[in-house]
This record gives C-alpha cells, sequence and structure tokens, in this order.
C-alpha cells in the first residue's frame, strides 16, 4: 500500500476532497470524474470510502489537527490538510491498519507537489494510530456538523437531535424496487440471497428490498433487464401516498433523477393515464429519459420536458390534472448520510431562499390541480420551515385546499403531513404532505 499506485489514490482522493471543501464542488460529480480513472475495483471502493469517511468526520478531523498543529497549514496548502483528513479517514473511520494507510498517505504529499510537508504528514498520521484523536465537548464538532445546522434540529427536533445526528454520519442501506408487472418482489429477494447479500422486505413497501451492504448496480440481479430500480424507502413512499390511479393525468413537476417518475409510469401502464415530468435542468432531466428508456417506460403517454415548473404559463396545455407530485427542491437535509458533502454546502441563509421557491411553485402548480385531485407536497428535509411550516402557510392562504390523512407508514405526525427522520427503518429523512382540492 505503499507503493506509488497507493500514494496515487490517496493523492486523488485529496484532490476530490480539497475540490468538495475548497471549491464548492459536489462530492458526486468529483467522484464521477475521479473513479473512472482507477482501473481496480478495489480501489475505486477505496477511493469512495476515504472521501466519505472524510467528510462525514471533517469537523472532528478539524479539531484534532488544530489540537496538535503549532499553527495550521498555508491556504496554499490546503490540499495537503485534505490529505490528512483523508488520512484519518482511513485510521479512524476505515480502521486501516498503520501500516496500510500512513505510509501511502505521506508519500502522497510528493504527488501533490508538496514534498517538504511528507515529515509533518507522516508524524501528524503516526501520532493518530498510536493516541486517540483530541475531542471536543461541543456537539457539534464531536458529531461533525456546522453549529447552524444542530441549533436548527434542537428547534425542530429537540428530543431526536442524538439520533438524527448519528443517523446522518452512518452509511446509507441500497433500497431497490422491482416494477411488479416484470419482477415479483419475492423472486428478487431469492436471487439477492443466492449471491450472498443480505436483504430486507418492509411490508409498508411491497415492491422494495433493502440491501445493507451496497454493491454496483451492475452486479445486481435483474439490472439489465430493467425490471429493478435504485430508489430510497422514503422516497418510493412519495408515490405510494399520492396514489395516481391508471388513469389519471400526472404532473411529476421536479422530476430529476427519475426514479418517482419511473415509479408512477408503472402504475399508468396498461391503463390510458398520462404522465407529465418536468425538470429544470437539461442534464439532470436526461438521467430521468435514460432510467426511463432503461426500464421500458418510455410510451407514449409518458412526455419528458425541459421547464421551469412554477412558470406555467411556458409549458402547461391548459389540461387540468388529476394529480401532482412536486417533490420540491430544499436544503436536502435529510440525506446528508448519502450525500456528506451537503453538511458543508448548505448555509443558513440558504433556508429563506429554499422555502419562497417551494411557495413559489405550490401557488403556481394548484391552479392546475382539478376539483377533487391530489398533490402530494414532498421534500428530502428534516427542517420545519420547509414542511410543517409551509404547508400551514399554503393551507392558511388556499380556502380551497384540504389535507388528507396519511397513515404512520409516512412517519410521525407533523402539521398536516408526515415527517420520517433519517435512518428510520433505514430510509432517509423526508416529508409528505398530501393536499386535496375541494370540489
Amino acid at each position: 500500500m505503499n507503493s506509488p499506485a497507493g500514494a496515487a489514490l490517496r493523492a486523488r482522493a485529496a484532490r476530490v476532497l480539497a475540490a468538495v471543501l475548497g471549491e464548492g464542488r459536489s462530492l458526486k460529480a468529483m467522484l464521477g470524474q475521479a473513479l473512472p480513472a482507477v482501473q481496480d475495483p478495489r480501489d475505486r471502493a477505496l477511493l469512495e470510502a476515504i472521501c466519505f469517511g472524510a467528510l462525514r468526520n471533517r469537523r472532528r478531523y478539524d479539531y484534532a489537527l488544530s489540537q496538535w498543529l503549532a499553527k495550521p497549514l498555508a491556504a496554499r496548502d490546503f490540499p495537503v490538510h485534505c490529505l490528512l483528513l483523508a488520512g484519518l479517514a482511513q485510521l479512524d473511520a476505515l480502521g486501516l491498519p498503520a501500516h496500510a494507510a500512513v505510509g501511502a498517505t505521506a508519500e502522497a504529499t510528493r504527488e501533490l507537489g508538496r514534498a517538504p510537508l511528507v515529515g509533518l504528514v507522516n508524524a501528524l498520521l503516526r501520532r493518530a494510530s498510536r493516541e486517540p484523536l483530541p475531542a471536543s465537548k461541543d456537539l457539534a464538532i464531536s458529531s461533525s456538523h456546522p453549529d447552524w445546522l444542530v441549533a436548527a434540529l434542537y428547534r425542530d427536533w429537540p428530543d431526536e437531535v442524538a439520533a438524527v445526528l448519528d443517523a446522518n454520519n452512518r452509511p446509507a442501506p441500497m433500497w431497490l424496487r422491482v416494477n411488479p408487472g416484470q419482477l415479483g418482489i419475492d423472486r428478487l429477494l431469492r436471487s439477492l440471497r443466492e449471491d450472498g447479500l443480505a436483504a430486507t422486505a418492509l411490508e409498508a413497501l411491497p415492491d422494495a428490498a433493502r440491501v445493507d451492504d451496497p454493491i454496483p448496480v451492475e452486479r445486481l440481479p435483474f439490472w439489465h433487464t430493467g425490471a429493478l430500480g435504485v430508489q430510497d424507502g422514503a422516497a418510493q413512499l412519495a408515490v405510494h401516498a399520492l396514489a395516481p390511479g391508471p388513469d389519471d393525468r400526472v404532473l411529476d413537476a421536479c422530476a430529476a433523477p427519475g426514479g418517482k417518475t419511473a415509479q408512477i409510469a408503472e402504475r399508468l401502464y396498461g391503463g390510458h393515464g398520462e404522465l407529465l415530468a418536468l425538470d429544470i435542468e437539461s442534464r439532470r432531466l436526461a438521467r430521468v429519459t435514460e432510467t426511463l428508456a432503461r426500464q421500458g417506460l418510455d410510451y407514449d403517454r409518458v412526455q419528458v420536458k425541459v421547464a421551469d415548473a412554477a412558470a406555467v404559463e411556458t409549458w402547461w396545455d391548459g389540461r387540468p390534472f388529476d394529480a401532482i407530485l412536486l417533490d420540491a427542491p430544499c436544503s436536502a437535509t435529510g440525506i446528508i448520510r448519502r450525500q456528506p458533502d451537503i453538511k458543508w454546502h448548505r448555509r443558513a441563509d440558504d433556508i429563506p431562499a429554499l422555502v419562497a421557491q417551494q411557495a413559489r411553485l405550490l401557488d403556481a402548480l394548484w391552479p392546475l390541480l382539478r376539483p377533487g385531485g391530489r398533490l402530494l407536497y414532498a421534500t428530502c428535509s428534516v427542517l420545519r420551515d420547509e414542511n410543517e411550516h409551509q404547508v400551514d402557510r399554503f393551507l392558511a392562504a388556499h380556502a380551497d385546499a384540504a389535507a388528507l390523512p396519511l397513515d404512520a407508514r409516512f412517519g410521525r405526525p407533523s402539521g398536516a403531513g408526515r415527517q420520517r427522520l433519517p435512518g428510520e427503518d433505514g430510509m432517509d429523512g423526508f416529508y409528505y404532505a398530501l393536499l386535496q382540492k375541494k370540489a
């Protein structure tokens, strides 16, 4: 592991982390660029695990380094700081032995063009391999979360703060969904277990299976037949809450990446219903189109269009919808376990703008619903301003709107809707409110 290849891998991890933490780049995007250049699948898995471990524990590691360094590294050496985060992640989060992590990580300093710091990196990581990391009594630091988010959780979920913080720092399972017209869940579970994968089914999601140790999708049985999709259980529940019928005219207002679009298309297949899927970004909408095509759901009554859902005049043909799914843009604070960079990219002052955007979408789409029709408002946020308070505002402003009850499958009561918190039943954090237009 002290080979040039081992050092190059650690340097690649440091560059990914520097782009995410220093330039505000997306971890998903940066790994999408970095992973294909790594030939060995074991090395790809290690690179990904190092980056996730470093970002999940970033603040805790920053604190430890601040206690051990006489002075912070210079700004030009930020990639070396990220290399130290990668080294600590190997020793702490991944539990690698020192001989497998320290030498290769120290040598990676040369790969970053900062050879004079090899000794410093080596000494710090050797120390980390012998001593416990310095710990802070500050919960935000010890849980590696930003101050503003910990404060928001104390405000919104005072009894659940520790559980949410812990869930955010744990790896997420892989959730699968079968197209029931092509594949039965029992057959999928048998195939997964025959392949040595522990798979669990939930009564609340009859077409879903949870795999606690994720694998590349290409290794999944039935993946290449299109009978299977990867979609968190909480996201799957959104379509269960909306419950579109086979003859409904349905709008998926913010469709990317397309899991829920495919799920709706499955429900309409064989009926006379129509589905219009919108997204404001053509690049993201391409993923929706790919998902539908892979699963054989790109039939003629499913339309995909690039549009701002709130700019109704640019895309609506004047025909009302029976059902609308608004999975609104949000803080994504319910999916931090899948995207740990959210902790470091999101700011407290982002929330008012997101709340305004959500309100704009709700107000714009409501007139498009027929009397008696249903709109599901959903987010992958755990913040009440985006969820419960948003729906309260909407109901107060629209006398023709009524909230329909949702059962305990959808989480705990939260105002007119239901809230799932991260990790509950192995699912992401998600909010659901089902609204009906009075006849």
